[in-house]
């Protein structure tokens, strides 16, 4: 089992700034990638990123190429998502997802709302 809690969210305005943290606990001694999605109200689970185990490897959906860049620090077991040039329709909430295996595990999530 691997526990994640996400935080780091809130309210900003267009071309503003947020970085979001993700702690895990639990099952960290495995190694596992982790990723970012976000869900708007109406619409479904969208990939904003993703980073391998030894965080040689990272990948972005097309909503944060050039301005979104995830990261990991293993000794803090955290992963963070560093988010810029911020616009209203990257207004969601963002979870957090550790891929064990086959096993996928997922944070409560934590709000993005970024006003015009």
């Amino acid at each position: 089992q691997v526990q994640l809690v996400e935080s780091g969210g809130g309210l900003v305005q267009s071309g503003d700034s947020l970085r979001l943290s993700c702690a895990a606990s639990g099952r960290t001694g495995s190694t596992y990638t982790m990723g970012w999605f976000r869900q708007a109200p109406g619409k479904e689970r969208e990939f904003v990123a993703r980073i391998t185990y030894d965080g040689a490897y990272t990948y972005y959906g097309d909503s944060a190429k050039g301005r979104f860049s995830i990261s990991r620090d293993n000794a803090k077991n955290t992963v963070f998502l560093q988010m810029n040039s911020l616009k209203p329709e990257d207004t969601a909430v963002y979870f957090c997802q550790a891929r064990v295996g086959e096993v996928d595990y997922w944070g409560q999530g934590t709000q993005v709302t970024v006003s015009s």
